[in-house]
């Protein structure tokens, strides 16, 4: 959760009273990088940090034979064909509460799509950026990634669409089970500047077109690693004491 005096850049609306609440990113990769990645490779903890987990909001699992996708879930009573599923109960709740225009329009869970072995899975959010904000939703940072299926990542632009919080996969393991679980995060969403993904100019520079200071920036980057004796993760602690002049 943000500090009140951070200004809000995403708000997550939970409709599924339970599901679990998105938190941020974590430096650690949710406790999966190595050690020394963690303390001296600035570049991926801070890659590992950015955005927040979502979270899926019950255990379930999975099946595809290659044709037809099943599912279950904790509680359930055996396996069920999966066209589009509700999440459980849900549907009469958000008609108890949903204005009459909109009753019908309870957002779906799990929706199968046309293309083999792929679905959408809804995390029980809505959400909504701020202006000139919008959201990479991808699969977690620097997790290693389970065997049995593959994100899709996607942009989203919730100051003006407003709706269901969900992912895509592909599932590419057949005949055995897929299992999400609730303490394990189901993707990454990033903030992102509206800017970032537009038509971005660059440009190209060539070896001869390297400026004096070009040079200078290179040699005083690099020169420390060929020190043995240098201080181990000296890139991590100058980005940090950066990071605290300008807090």
């Amino acid at each position: 959760m943000a500090k009140q005096s951070e200004p809000v850049i995403c708000r997550f609306y939970r409709l599924i009273p339970d599901a679990p609440l998105p938190r941020r990113a974590d430096r650690s990769a949710d406790g999966m990088l190595p050690t020394r990645g963690y303390r001296y490779c600035e570049a991926l903890a801070s890659a590992s940090a950015f955005g927040w987990y979502v979270y899926p909001p019950l255990n379930f699992s999975l099946v595809w034979d290659g044709v037809e996708i099943a599912w279950t879930y904790e509680g359930a009573d055996g396996w069920y064909p999966l066209r589009a599923a509700q999440f459980p109960g849900f549907r009469q709740l958000f008609e108890e509460v949903a204005p009459d225009p909109v009753k019908p329009l309870s957002p779906t869970f799990l929706a199968v799509a046309r293309e083999p072995g792929v679905l959408q899975i809804w995390s029980g959010y809505f959400v909504r950026t701020a202006p000139g904000w919008a959201l990479l939703s991808r699969g977690p940072a620097n997790i290693p990634r389970n065997q049995g299926y593959e994100y899709s990542e996607g942009i989203i632009e919730p100051e003006t669409w407003f709706g269901p919080l969900f992912t895509n996969i592909r599932l590419t393991r057949t005949n055995s089970p897929v299992e999400f679980h609730m303490r394990y995060p189901l993707f990454q969403v990033q903030p992102l500047v509206r800017q970032c993904y537009s038509e971005v100019a660059f440009d190209v520079i060539g070896l001869s077109e390297l400026s004096v200071a070009d040079w200078e920036s290179f040699d005083a980057t690099v020169k420390p690693n060929t020190d043995q004796m240098r201080m181990m993760g000296h890139y991590a602690i100058e980005v940090r004491r950066q990071t605290r002049r300008k807090s």
